[in-house]
Order: structure tokens, then C-alpha cells, then sequence
């Protein structure tokens, strides 16, 4: 096996406009094949969708999903290129997964790049400060704060969450497979997850009149 160097990532990056973390594992799947990789990426649909990802996406749906009990609701703004796609039943089931993961696995943001720089930091410094108290090697700490750093991004960021119905792909492959599937650009735009008595950086509900009712 070929080892798995930051130039053959740069090199499959560059022949299929795939992100560096789906063009690494690929390349490990296909042990360091660049050509086997490039198929493992065709056939995810995550090639085809990084060259699609500049294209426009301004239709689409608002999808729901009221988790039974009605206390936890979701609202998901998914888009495409056209009206088309967003009619099909398979742009409106991806909607409808994605709502329902957002209400699974209470994500924070949708992509790594929405993190706000006060968040990164803070959990920069805890992660560093547990390396450190478990007498970790300086040289190596780093290291061990950037992968860390990828866990924690699977858990807050939606794209890079497991997919709940199959956790063998991250929402970011379902939508490059939707992508490969329709030929249309897909992206998630935003979302809004309720839970009864939640109201996080909102407040508590302002109290009803008196004489309401």
C-alpha cells in the first residue's frame, strides 16, 4: 500500500475538485490507487458534485419534520438549480433526511467554514489543554489537537455528521450523491431546530397577560 501523502491528496484534489478529507479517505480505501480513487470518488458522486458546487442554487424547498410527541421540530432550507429537481421525490426525501438528522443529531452549524472563530478557539483550548495534561510530547500535540478538532466538527457541523440512516456516509456524500443523481447543484442554505422549553440565546418566553386565557 502506497502511503497516503499530502501531494497524492493535493493530486486527486486536483483531478476531481474533491475535498482534501473525502479525497484522503478514498485514497486509503484504494490504498493509495490514485486512478482506483478517482473511481471510489465517481462512484460516491463526490467528484461530479465538487464540479458542480459553483453553480447557482436558487430553488429548492423548506422541509419539516415534527418528531412524534410534537415537543422537537425541525426547518430546513435545502436548494437547487430549478423548480424541477425540487418537485421530484428525490430532492423532497433528501429534504426530508435532512430534517430529520438535524432533529437526531442537533447539529450547530451547517458547514466547518460557519463555525464562529469564538467557538473554534474555545474548544482549541480545551482540546489543548487535555493533550497536555495527559503528558503528551509537545512536538506531537498539535497533531493530536487536529484530530480532535475533526471529531468535534463531526459532532456540531452538519455536513460532516453521519448520516443517521447509514453512518457508513456523512451528510455532505448524501447530498454529493443526490448531486451526482439529479445533475443539479445541492447545498443547505440553513435550519432552525425546536425543543419544548429550549429556548437557548432567545430567553424565557415573555409570560402571558393576566387576564389571557
Amino acid at each position: 500500500m502506497a502511503e497516503i501523502t499530502a501531494e497524492l491528496v493535493k493530486q486527486l484534489r486536483e483531478r476531481t475538485g474533491a475535498g482534501m478529507m473525502d479525497c484522503k479517505k478514498a485514497l486509503q480505501e484504494a490504498k493509495g490507487d490514485l486512478a482506483e480513487a478517482e473511481v471510489v470518488l465517481r462512484k460516491r458522486g463526490i467528484a461530479s458534485a465538487a464540479k458542480r458546487a459553483t453553480r447557482a442554487t436558487r430553488q429548492g424547498l423548506i422541509g419539516t419534520y415534527l418528531h412524534p410527541g410534537a415537543q422537537l421540530g425541525v426547518m430546513v432550507e435545502v436548494n437547487c438549480e430549478s423548480d424541477f429537481v425540487a418537485r421530484t421525490d428525490e430532492f423532497q426525501e433528501l429534504v426530508h433526511d435532512i430534517a430529520m438528522q438535524v432533529a437526531a443529531a442537533d447539529p450547530r452549524f451547517v458547514r466547518r467554514e460557519d463555525v464562529t472563530p469564538e467557538v473554534l478557539e474555545k474548544e482549541r483550548a480545551i482540546q489543548l489543554a487535555r493533550v497536555i495534561a495527559e503528558g503528551k510530547p509537545e512536538k506531537v500535540a498539535e497533531k493530536i489537537v487536529e484530530g480532535r478538532m475533526g471529531k468535534f466538527f463531526e459532532e456540531i457541523c452538519l455536513l460532516d455528521q453521519p448520516f443517521i440512516k447509514d453512518n457508513s456516509m456523512t451528510i455532505a456524500q448524501l447530498i454529493a450523491s443526490k448531486i451526482a443523481k439529479t445533475g443539479e447543484n445541492i447545498t443547505v442554505s440553513r435550519f432552525v431546530r425546536y425543543k419544548l422549553g429550549d429556548y437557548g440565546d432567545q430567553g424565557e418566553p415573555a409570560p402571558a397577560p393576566e387576564n389571557a386565557g
